[in-house]
């Protein structure tokens, strides 16, 4: 990475230890917070209140990311993690419940929300922004407090700064009927907080970064640099690892619960297959904590007898856990109305996991050698697709798995290589 003086975003990091897990933008935030923390030159963590901007040196920026990685269950094996246990005995694993564990901790919230304050605080009396050297790399790679444009009013005073950003997806933005109320005006607030101070821009694919580039051309402003980088994925996720011994096959959809992802469909074809079935019905699981706008699909989960005994919720799995999920289940389900990049299609790929997404450009462009398309609203199309993987042997299946060999996933090295090179021709 560039010698020159970088100063990384630790605000997001800081705020996520209210969860066991990290998800897939904490992930992001994480890779980046290591690799922009491990480079040769001077290296800060910058934390934004309502004071000011507050700087720590290396040191104390590292301790705050090891802070956080030990409030979550990321580094943990499969076996060793309580909730990957309990989902493999309930899908009818008799191995993994036998196999040693760490005991989940009864305090392990309240000891993150310990872990939380004590960091927060101790930033508070940490230097401002006059701290960073002359031409610091200002590197930003969440969302995070971007509706909040004065956070970042301190950037018009150092002019000398570059800033760079990372943008997820436009989703509040294309999609407001998806999201909750008002954050479309908030996202839109974010987008001109980073069309008015970035140096360049990092997307995740390429079709974010054309929504990117028109979004601010619209809004008159001059469109700067944008790099687009595919997320790299965790070593975690490979074809060799431990596994569930599954009582039938069961199907997975990864993500965040809400309206966007398209989980109602599914669990309408459940409730139906169920009902028709019994307990000859294939299982589904859903990974993902429940978000928001998600009241029809959450009354199903919690009221709809039918599909009880062959859908199954699971949250704060580690990424170990999903990697041998994922080694052991039948096929992905990604049938999301729109995506910003769909990292769970490439963690799937990469753990030789069949894939049936729904037909969005995002998914063509990461998932297009080797995934099976439908439209979203497509209902028969999905049931199809259902009821031919769940056969025994089944053919569509063989023909998918067959066009996983020899993919190559997108990897962290080759992400920031291309970083890398974008960051080195910004001026000092």
């Amino acid at each position: 990475m560039t010698d020159r003086p970088v100063a990384f975003d630790l605000t997001r990091l800081i705020t996520r230890l209210r969860h066991a897990s990290p998800s897939g933008i904490d992930r992001v935030d994480l890779a980046y917070a290591r690799w922009a923390l491990a480079g040769a030159g001077p290296r800060f963590g910058l934390v934004t209140t309502a004071l000011g901007p507050r700087v720590v040196d290396r040191g104390r920026a590292a301790r705050i990311v090891d802070a956080v990685v030990a409030g979550w269950v990321e580094d943990i094996e499969a076996e060793d993690d309580p909730v990957y246990r309990r989902l493999a005995a309930r899908l009818g694993a008799c191995t993994a419940a036998t196999a040693p564990h760490r005991a989940a901790a009864s305090g392990d919230g309240l000891r993150r929300r310990r872990i939380q304050i004590e960091t927060a605080l101790s930033t508070l009396r940490a230097e401002g922004p006059e701290a960073l050297p002359h031409g610091t790399l200002y590197l930003h790679t969440s969302h995070l407090r971007l509706d909040r444009p004065e956070r970042f009013d301190w950037l018009y005073d150092r002019p000398d700064i570059r800033p760079v950003f990372f943008l997820h997806d436009l989703i509040p933005i294309t999609h407001p009927e998806y999201g909750r109320p008002r954050e479309s005006e908030r996202h839109r607030l974010r987008m001109e907080t980073v069309a008015r101070h970035a140096a360049h821009i990092v997307v995740n694919s390429a079709d974010v970064g054309a929504q990117v580039a028109r979004h601010i051309a619209d809004g008159g402003l001059p469109v700067p640099g944008i790099t687009v980088g595919h997320l790299g994925i965790e070593p975690a996720f490979r074809p060799e690892g431990p596994r569930i011994d599954l009582d039938r096959p069961t199907f997975l959809v990864c993500g965040t619960i809400e309206p966007r992802k398209n989980h109602l469909l599914l669990l309408h074809l459940w409730r139906s297959l169920s009902q028709e079935l019994g307990v000859g019905a294939p299982r589904l699981v859903l990974v993902g904590r429940r978000g928001w706008e998600a009241e029809n699909i959450v009354d199903l989960l919690d009221r709809c007898a039918a599909i009880r005994d062959s859908v199954v919720e699971v949250s704060g799995l580690s990424t170990h856990g999903l990697g041998a999920l994922m080694r052991s289940a039948t096929a992905l389900l990604m049938p999301s109305f729109t995506e910003g990049y769909g990292l769970p299609v490439v963690e799937a790929a990469a753990s030789g996991l069949p894939v049936v997404a729904s037909d969005i450009p995002v998914h063509r462009e990461v998932g297009g050698p080797f995934a099976a398309f439908l439209d979203p609203l497509d209902g028969p199309g999905w049931r199809r697709a259902v009821a031919e993987l769940s056969e025994p042997g089944s053919r569509r299946r063989s023909e998918l798995s067959a066009g996983l060999i020899g993919y190559a996933p997108p990897t962290w090295t080759g992400h920031f290589q291309r970083v890398e090179a974008a960051l080195g021709t910004l001026r000092r």
